[in-house]
């Protein structure tokens, strides 16, 4: 049979553990060969250990599959530079980047510090700049070369980005702005080739449990929907070929299903034709918003 990936080649951060893990797994079991790529950090971010990397490019190579590990942190600039061409340099070429790092520092929003806040925002927003941002260029001139380019940037938001989560501003924060820089790589890098989309997954992580746990408890027969492998099916086929005609878009995955973001766009308005006075306004917001669609509830509420 086909592989969705065969003779591609593809970046996943934060692969070391949960879902990128399982990313880098599914995606040399369809023919990808992976740059592996984790610091090795505590779920705050701390610390650095190359061994969970070294154990996945194990697995890969054990499969039959190419892989090698790469400990670089993605928010650095240069650092993340280097792991784009380490990927050009041991395999010819790069078509996949999978962001997928990251860690969190939970904290009531009256409760949050600038340092946790600084450092959720690098990893996450900043991390998923860097990595893309020298895959782009990379792409724009083999595309200018004459190439054809089958470019994939595949994001990784949350529901907390897109909803919000009580006691996660940094973290929401951040993948909101995630969910919305895919929008515009999708809109930039359309022309070169390349196709942009993120996933909000679902599943058990060192993330997740900490916040849910009993939620994410796996069970003990039957079908475990919130294992991280049940994403990275999806993964692997928008880092195919095969998703050429979907960009731009934001999917929740979780167990068996996948749920496409319908994101903000306008719904009621009113228009007077001219400068409001704002004594005017009372009545006329209490006929807007008795149209307007109730907001989703938060994470927590």
């Amino acid at each position: 049979m086909t592989k969705l990936c065969e003779g591609r080649v593809a970046i996943v951060t934060g692969a070391g553990r949960g879902i990128g893990r399982a990313h880098a797994l599914e995606l040399a079991r369809q023919g990808a060969k992976v740059v592996v790529n984790d610091l090795g950090a505590s779920n705050a971010g701390e610390g650095k250990d190359e061994g969970p990397a070294n154990e996945v490019v194990a697995l890969i190579e054990e499969m039959g599959g190419e892989a090698v590990v790469n400990g670089a942190d993605v928010a650095d600039w240069e650092a993340s530079k280097q792991l784009v061409q380490q990927a050009i340099d041991t395999f010819g070429r790069l078509d996949i980047v999978v962001n997928n790092a990251g860690f969190v520092r939970d904290q009531m929003f009256v409760n949050a510090d600038e340092q946790s806040w600084d450092a959720v925002i690098r990893v996450h927003l900043k991390g998923h700049f860097c990595v893309a941002r020298h895959a782009a260029a990379y792409w724009r001139e083999q595309s200018k070369k004459g190439e054809k380019v089958e470019g994939r940037i595949i994001n990784t938001s949350s529901g907390a980005g897109v909803l919000g989560s009580v006691g996660q501003a940094a973290y929401s924060a951040a993948k909101a702005g995630i969910a919305t820089l895919t929008l515009v790589q999708a809109a930039e890098l359309r022309r070169y080739g390349v196709t942009a989309n993120a996933i909000c997954p679902i599943a058990r992580t060192r993330m997740t449990e900490a916040v849910f746990g009993e939620q994410m408890k796996k069970p003990e027969d039957g079908f475990d929907v919130n294992a991280p492998e049940n994403v990275s099916p999806f993964v692997a086929w928008l880092a195919s070929p095969e998703s050429a005609s979907v960009t731009g878009r934001v999917f929740e995955v979780f167990g068996g299903t996948i749920t496409v973001f319908d994101g903000y766009r306008r719904d009621q308005t009113v228009d007077i034709g001219r400068r409001w006075e704002p004594s005017e306004i009372t009545a006329a917001m209490s006929d807007l918003m008795s149209k307007a669609l109730e907001p989703v509830k938060v994470y927590g509420t």
